[in-house]
């Protein structure tokens, strides 16, 4: 029999990224008397990840609970990425309602649309928080309209658009239900959490329990993640676990958390409805559904969106390699990535006939992305390959992915910018033009392929100011040949150290990458050729000295400061013949063949060919 726990409610904070969520999510924790009157405690509290204070995105999704009126809300804080959309799929599982963040100046975002759309299909309500009431230029009547036309969009239910609205300022921890004059807390904030549903359970039922999450304690080993769905859990349990598509398997849970404040507390036993943490079964997966020994019941595994983009990940072999890693071999990087694909389950890994070389397969650049840097971080030295979009034949039919693009951009540059897309195979499906501030609005259609490496470029042809978001669309038929990169690469000749008299010759042939006294090897990219082709230059050539031409003389060069790239940037860069090396310390660009000759002869026979 189903009833209804109304003790609890599990509900997910989604919102586009940089819209306050997490800062939101500070507020309520402070008001619920999770922290002592005196306690220090740092800004965007769940952002525990580094890289995710560094980036001001929430990237792992985090648990947490609180306690309002007797009733406690587990609160589920969703990445806002859509190259995350594995976390969010998996998280949207174990709750029952969402609070849509939205900003009350820039409305509904396009990330926004994707974890929205996956919440409304598994049937949640939504509470609508219009966040930054105090920015001046607010504008939250027209934040409403934009929001229900969305939900409308997306194909709510008639109930599911009925939604409740309250207006906050999470940096001061106020709320109201009118966007007139902001209460003095958040109380109908969290008065609107307690009207969504509470969470349907059946306690009478066998044990069913879906692992959405994995964590990993060093002394507790692996502990999983997930909402009782039915029945009761108990530590020391006897229990079996499984796929419907797998043989069932044994184990006994060791140890029996929920989540209370920002932490995890041992119980004896949890009912359903409940997020837990369970310890003692070392070989549980995420989908897998943990159950009763003599009753099993199986729940469908979670689905996941299909990654869309590659990479390969590669030993590093460059002249340098092994000087600033701690793990540098093929063995140690490949246990890493499997080690990843426990916790990532929107990730894949590939051996190929290489052993140094293994394929990577993800939601997108940034997925990715963060995955190398958090591997940088932890110690590995490596090199990766550009980025290459994941095709599929449908009905005989060659298929690539397809991105939703969308751009904010000043009218002077629109141009420029439909110039830049329409060379890479996009469709404008959309156009509009808000003529008080000269903004135009963008909405295209891009294969994924033509947006990498198409960011930066972006940036560069609007100054800094133009806005692009894409959301993955789906996959379309193969739009044909285009040309993504423009100019060649300016590549050391020799392995030296850079002198400021070859670094003043260089710069009259492209923008450098190096500065003087910088070591460099043969077949590292110094810099981005003006012209199309590489160019070989010499970096390392010394001024000759006599007695007329001092040493000293070279102190009266000036030089262009040389760019210097991001991990993201330095991906975004790179063609295919090139690579970037990843170190603790450093990242450098190089070419996949070092020998200039080697290079010559298979650009000859590839052109011959």
């Amino acid at each position: 029999m189903t009833t209804r726990r109304t003790d609890l409610r599990n509900i997910a904070i989604i919102a586009h990224v940089d819209h306050g969520k997490t800062t939101l999510v500070d507020a309520m924790l402070r008001q619920a008397r999770v922290f002592r009157e005196n306690q220090a405690v740092r800004e965007r509290v769940l952002d525990s990840n580094d890289l995710e204070r560094e980036r001001g995105i929430t990237i792992l999704a985090k648990n947490t609970a609180i306690r309002w009126n007797g009733v406690k809300i587990n609160i589920v804080d969703t990445p806002g990425h859509a190259d995350f959309g594995g976390e969010v799929e998996r998280v949207l599982n174990m709750v029952d309602g969402v609070l849509l963040l939205v900003d009350a100046v820039e409305g509904p975002m396009p990330q926004t649309r994707f974890v929205l759309r996956k919440a409304l299909e598994l049937g949640h309500k939504a509470v609508v928080v219009i966040n930054k009431m105090d920015r001046p230029n607010a504008r939250p009547d027209w934040v409403v309209d934009q929001t229900f036309d969305l939900f409308v969009d997306l194909g709510a239910t008639d109930e599911q658009a009925d939604f409740t609205v309250v207006y906050t300022n999470a940096l001061t921890g106020q709320a109201s239900l009118t966007p007139e004059a902001l209460g003095p807390d958040l109380t109908p904030l969290f008065e609107a959490i307690l009207a969504l549903p509470a969470p349907e359970v059946r306690p009478e039922e066998p044990l069913q329990l879906l692992v959405t999450s994995l964590d990993y304690d060093d002394y507790k080993g692996r502990i999983a993640i997930g909402r009782l769905h039915s029945g009761t859990l108990r530590r020391a349990q006897e229990v079996a676990l499984g796929r419907p598509d797998t043989d069932l398997r044994r184990g006994k849970v060791a140890e029996l958390f929920v989540f209370e404040n920002l932490g995890r507390h041992a119980v004896d036993e949890a009912a359903a409805g409940e997020i837990v943490a369970v310890t003692g079964l070392p070989d549980v997966q995420i989908g897998e559904t943990i159950t009763d020994v003599d009753t099993p019941r199986l729940l469908p595994p979670i689905a996941v969106e299909e990654p869309t983009v590659r990479m390969a990940f590669m030993v590093n072999t460059s002249p340098f390699a092994g000087r600033e890693g701690q793990y540098v071999t093929s063995r140690v990087i490949r246990e890493r990535l499997l080690r990843e694909l426990e916790r990532n389950v929107a990730l894949r890994v590939e051996e190929t006939e290489n052993a140094d070389t293994f394929l990577v397969s993800g939601r997108g650049e940034l997925h990715l992305a963060i995955l190398i840097e958090t591997m940088r971080r932890e110690g590995y030295e490596f090199a990766v390959g550009r980025p290459q979009v994941i095709y599929r034949e449908i009905d005989g039919v060659l298929h690539e992915p397809f991105e939703e693009v969308f751009i904010e951009v000043h009218e002077d540059f629109v141009g420029a910018v439909v110039e830049m897309l329409g060379k890479r195979r996009g469709q404008m499906l959309d156009m509009t033009s808000a003529a008080q501030d000269g903004t135009v609005s963008l909405r295209y259609l891009v294969p994924t392929r033509g947006l990498l490496g198409f960011r930066s470029r972006f940036l560069t042809a609007t100054r800094g100011t133009g806005i692009l978001h894409s959301v993955f669309h789906g996959y379309l038929p193969w739009a044909g040949d285009m040309e993504v990169r423009e100019t060649g690469s300016l590549v050391a000749y020799e392995t030296g150290v850079t002198t400021s008299y070859a670094l003043n010759n260089a710069q009259e042939r492209g923008t450098l990458f190096v500065g003087p006294g910088e070591e460099v090897y043969a077949g590292q990219i110094v810099g981005q050729h003006s012209r199309p082709g590489d160019l070989l230059i010499n970096v390392c050539k010394k001024k000759h000295v006599t007695n007329h031409r001092r040493a000293f003389a070279e102190e009266g060069i000036l030089l262009t400061p040389p760019v210097r790239f991001t991990l993201d940037e330095a991906i975004e860069y790179i063609g295919d013949d090139e690579i970037v090396e990843v170190t603790p310390q450093s990242i450098r660009l190089r070419k996949k063949e070092l020998d200039a000759e080697k290079r010559q002869k298979a650009a000859k026979a590839l052109r011959a060919g």
